[in-house]
């Protein structure tokens, strides 16, 4: 078992940085005043309305970088510093959650398959990691119940990587229409590009950890079966 604990150290390293690397990012630009004055919430109204969407609400939500899309509820849903907020950083995420609203408006394929594996995944989630650890512990009698495991395991796996295209997407609609709207100057362009890159690179290391574990799973059912 000291494979896994040195794959998730490792991950786990790698993440915190990652994620105190977006952390700085967004208080940085978060104290970069935006030059049109609009909040996070007009700026969300603004872009909903250029892409003719007038059945999502935007709502207010708790707590810090909490902010997504609901596509069940039809919500933007954004923290208050971003809400209410007159930064670069607010301007920013709004748009890159709104960029979400117009992806299933137009049905983009990538989201409509994340919403599907939804169900799934949260079946897999609640119960893999006691099948993986009841299936390493009976291998020798029941080796495929580690199968199964995996099996669960290779879905969440699944999951992350389906949702790469989809926040890189959300982010490449959200910058287009930053510029294309005349809502941001270039160099705010600049400092909005920026931060949405670090908040895409949580997924990706998400990703890769995610598939790292799955495939060292895979090693131990290869080895013992």
């Amino acid at each position: 078992m000291g494979g896994i604990f040195v794959i998730v150290i490792v991950f786990m390293l790698v993440s915190w940085l990652v994620s105190m690397r977006l952390k700085s990012k967004f208080k940085q630009y978060s104290e970069v005043a935006f030059r049109g004055n609009m909040t996070g919430a007009e700026i969300a109204a603004k872009m909903l309305s250029d892409n003719n969407i007038d059945n999502v609400k935007i709502i207010s939500v708790e707590g810090q970088l909490t902010d997504h899309y609901n596509p069940l509820e039809k919500t933007v849903n954004l923290s208050p510093e971003v809400y209410s907020g007159r930064s670069v950083a607010a301007a920013a995420v709004a748009a890159h959650e709104c960029g979400h609203a117009v992806q299933h408006a137009h049905a983009y394929m990538w989201l409509g398959l994340r919403s599907n594996l939804t169900p799934v995944v949260s079946f897999a989630s609640r119960w893999m990691q006691w099948i993986l650890l009841a299936g390493i512990l009976t291998i020798t009698i029941f080796p495929y119940l580690l199968l199964f495991g995996i099996i669960l395991f290779a879905a969440t796996t699944f999951f992350s990587f389906v949702t790469l295209p989809v926040e890189f997407d959300a982010s490449n609609r959200a910058l287009v229409w930053l510029e294309s709207s005349g809502v941001t100057s270039s160099q705010e362009h600049e400092m909005a590009k920026d931060a949405l890159k670090w908040a895409a690179m949580t997924y990706v290391v998400a990703a890769l950890a995610s598939l790292a574990t799955l495939l060292y799973y895979v090693s131990i059912f290869l080895r013992r079966r």
